[in-house]
């Protein structure tokens, strides 16, 4: 399959880029997709339905997308995605690398852009569609610069929504940033003192899953930031804190 962003089908693959599903139309997302809810948030924790809770832990975004793409369609996009799948042995796991992906995808839409401007039908007299009811469900799937968002509405016969399921990136990235943060923990916590440096990766952490937490919460300065050290009875042990000015 080749990079796209509106049109196609689900495609998902493991670390070693082996395809366990695909072709699937993002209606039945459900089938694929489970939304477990935890007491310590108020975020939901989709996952892979057939790996179950919470082993079926996924990432969507432009390190997905790279993995699962076979081509840009684009010389030089092409030539950068060859690079960045190096010797080609599993799909490029690093969720450091989330930069670079997105990197090569802005190189993908520039010469997107070059292309589409000398389409005639941006010239085309054809703006609007009208319609009327057709169905009371639908299910919409695209990929944003964060990730595949899936959209669920349904409507009664007036064109009221009466439910509605909405599964955005950051929700389905949840359970790998959750693993995100506790790898780094495992790397810089020894014994009961939490090192400064810590916060600093751990924000590299969020960060490379969505550039966009990180800058929401900037407040006259440094993004303020706290980690709390909790042992297994819920007692909190150590606070670090990282304040905006």
């Amino acid at each position: 399959g080749s990079w796209e962003h509106y049109d196609g089908r689900l495609r998902f693959m493991d670390s070693g880029r082996n395809v366990i599903a695909d072709q699937i139309d993002p209606a039945r997302y459900r089938d694929f997709i489970g939304e477990a809810a935890e007491r310590r948030s108020y975020l939901k924790s989709p996952f892979y339905r057939p790996l179950g809770y919470p082993e079926g832990v996924y990432r969507v975004g432009p390190l997905a997308r790279l993995n699962l793409c076979e081509r840009f369609g684009t010389p030089l996009a092409d030539a950068a995605l060859i690079q960045f799948r190096g010797n080609g042995h599993g799909a490029v796991t690093s969720s450091f690398l989330y930069h670079y992906a997105r990197l090569i995808e802005i190189v993908a839409c520039l010469e997107r852009l070059e292309r589409m401007l000398d389409d005639p039908d941006l010239r085309s007299d054809h703006l609007r569609a009208d319609a009327g009811i057709n169905q009371l469900q639908g299910v919409g799937a695209s990929e944003a610069p964060r990730g595949t968002l899936f959209h669920d509405y349904q409507v009664d016969r007036h064109g009221l929504i009466r439910q509605v399921n909405l599964l955005i990136a950051t929700g389905q990235n949840n359970l790998a940033m959750n693993q995100t943060i506790a790898q780094i923990a495992r790397h810089y916590i020894r014994g009961p003192n939490i090192p400064e440096v810590m916060l600093n990766r751990v924000e590299a952490g969020i960060r490379a899953f969505d550039p966009c937490l990180s800058c929401s919460t900037h407040a006259l300065g440094r993004m303020p930031l706290v980690v709390e050290v909790v042992d297994a009875n819920g007692a909190v042990r150590q606070v670090l804190r990282r304040d905006s000015t």
